[in-house]
């Protein structure tokens, strides 16, 4: 990346701290190893986590993951098991995973200002006998990521209050943005159907065509 000579740039955690300063000893207090029974909680009522992986080349990608409440499946406190379901068969995180194990994950429940991260490693799973119980509606995922947990802990509310990304007032239409069609044609060429794409892709989803 080229940056300006004119532009102070930050190059040690000496510097950082002498601008940001350093976290409580009440804020290190949070930060656990293990999931324990009040945090837990965090993750069974979570529809929804953010899924941090390392590319081979040194990048990064996030993936989103959702099912219904508590499909992340706490097996002890220390391990949890994240069952992948189908996608468009890219699986960035899961090819990640064979190069690197390392993963760090936000989980998030609709209208609760805090989120919860986990931190760890993790491998590629298709034991039967563990993916069974997190079948939904009757399909059960062929693979799944066990995650062992090495830093747990609530991430303060401050971001989710400064965003109100649940106020519903600051909603927005879909059709306020421009649509998948759109994007793809954008990418590809003009004689690219970007109506009839849009229009089949919410059938698929409105038959649920692909989730499980």
């Amino acid at each position: 990346m080229s940056i300006s000579s004119n532009i102070r740039v930050i190059r040690s955690e000496q510097e950082l701290r002498e601008v940001i300063g350093s976290p409580t000893d009440l804020v290190l207090m949070k930060l656990a190893d293990h999931i324990n029974e009040l945090t837990r909680q965090f993750i069974e009522r979570s529809p929804f986590v953010c899924l941090a992986t390392s590319m081979p080349d040194g990048g990064l990608d996030v993936s989103p993951k959702g099912d219904p409440a508590g499909f992340v499946r706490i097996l002890d406190e220390k391990t949890l098991l994240l069952p992948d379901r189908p996608g468009n068969r890219i699986a960035d995180s899961l090819t990640n995973l064979l190069h690197d194990p390392r993963v760090a994950l936000l989980f998030m429940i609709p209208g609760v200002e805090e989120m919860f991260r986990v931190n760890g490693t993790a491998v590629i799973t298709d034991d039967r006998g563990l993916l069974e119980p997190c079948a939904v509606e009757g399909k059960v995922a062929k693979v799944g990521i066990l995650i062992h947990v090495e830093e747990a802990y609530t991430h303060c509310s401050k971001a989710a209050l400064r965003s109100q990304m649940w106020n519903p007032d600051k909603f927005l239409e879909r059709s306020e943005l421009p649509s998948n069609g759109q994007i793809l044609r954008s990418l590809s060429d003009s004689n690219f159907d970007a109506g009839a794409y849009d229009q089949e892709r919410a059938a698929r989803y409105a038959r649920r065509e692909g989730f499980y």
